[in-house]
């Protein structure tokens, strides 16, 4: 296993930067997730890391070495891309055995590692199907099989679950986690889906414009963003942000509650305007305006339990909200964070 350090890589296509001065440092046996929207540059980082792009400046370090000029299978790592890549005249066997084919790696040698892969992710009954006899969940843990049969210093997935259906995202997102920490490879998993970022990572990267715009836990993530777009891009629903002089003000909507929920500690209070509401049976989703505020900015709170009934927050009515001073978060003009007030 090993780490895996960038300082300050910049891709461009043409003119245009797709990755623009990314620094990251992924130590030894982490996973980190690489999160943002589509085109924010979180692939084609992943491929240089890789070695499928050739990065325009800056250097990438794998355990410590230098590999800028180190071909993709000569760095140690592996990569897993969305499509699986399987081969469908193969065997799941000869699938897996591949990359240890191509390499020449003794018979014997390469029977031994893809038992090993393929009893690690409970796939060994499946060695004699083909990939078109297989499910979607089937596919993903003979595509992963494939990528650890190498061994590899550092494990690169990119967007692996997005051809399952949401129940099987849900398991498999706790098969890939549960797996990384029995091996303990150094893991770098990029995905636009904060749920997947914020259950699989030790630290997500958020990035926007080919830039990382915060690193650190979910919790640091989440509750402390470092500017306005972490604070809307993760969180359903996303942060409120409400303009006011001097920049934007933002709480997140299960922390604006009604009044009579906010009863100890400091708090401001705000007069809200409920406009609808969805009920979502755990909870429910309420949708309105404050007063003193831009009357077309649409603020959300999430109801727990105790308010979930329709009739005790009504549509069309001013109702006390309140939100404790420690959870409100403060925005400068330009959308950075700025000191708590």
């Amino acid at each position: 296993m090993a780490a895996v350090l960038t300082r300050d890589i910049i891709k461009k296509f043409g003119e245009v930067p797709a990755v623009n001065g990314i620094s990251l440092t992924v130590p030894d046996g982490e996973f980190m997730v690489l999160l943002g929207p589509s085109g924010c540059g979180k692939t084609t980082f992943l491929r240089i890391i890789c070695g499928l792009e050739r990065q325009t400046s800056g250097d990438l370090l794998i355990g410590g070495d230098l590999v800028n000029d180190i071909p993709p299978r000569a760095r140690g790592v592996a990569m897993m891309f969305q499509s699986y890549g399987l081969y469908p005249h193969y065997t799941v066997r000869k699938n897996i055995a591949f990359p240890l084919r191509t390499q020449r790696v003794p018979s014997a040698e390469v029977e031994r590692k893809v038992e090993w892969a393929s009893q690690l992710l409970g796939i060994g009954h499946l060695l004699d199907r083909r990939p078109r006899q297989l499910s979607g969940g089937e596919r993903q843990r003979v595509a992963l099989a494939r990528a650890l049969v190498r061994e590899p210093t550092a494990l690169l997935l990119d967007e692996p679950l997005s051809n399952l259906d949401a129940k099987l995202r849900a398991s498999a997102r706790l098969e890939i986690k549960q797996f990384q920490q029995r091996v303990g490879v150094t893991t770098i998993y990029v995905t636009h889906d904060q749920v997947e970022a914020m259950g699989m990572g030790d630290r997500i990267a958020v990035l926007d414009h080919g830039r990382i715009c915060q690193v650190g836990t979910p919790a640091e993530i989440y509750d402390d963003p470092a500017d306005r777009f972490v604070a809307t891009f993760v969180g359903t629903p996303p942060m409120n942000l409400v303009a006011r002089n001097g920049g934007f003000l933002g709480f997140r909507p299960e922390n604006f509650l009604p009044k009579d929920m906010v009863d100890d500690g400091a708090f401001t209070e705000f007069s809200f305007r409920v406009d609808r509401s969805e009920y979502l049976g755990s909870e429910r989703i309420v949708y309105g305006a404050i007063e003193g505020f831009d009357p077309n900015q649409v603020v959300t709170a999430k109801l727990p339990p105790a308010h979930i009934a329709e009739e005790s927050i009504r549509p069309g009515e001013w109702h006390p909200f309140a939100v404790r001073n420690s959870a409100l978060r403060h925005f400068d003009n330009d959308g950075k964070r700025a000191s708590r007030h």
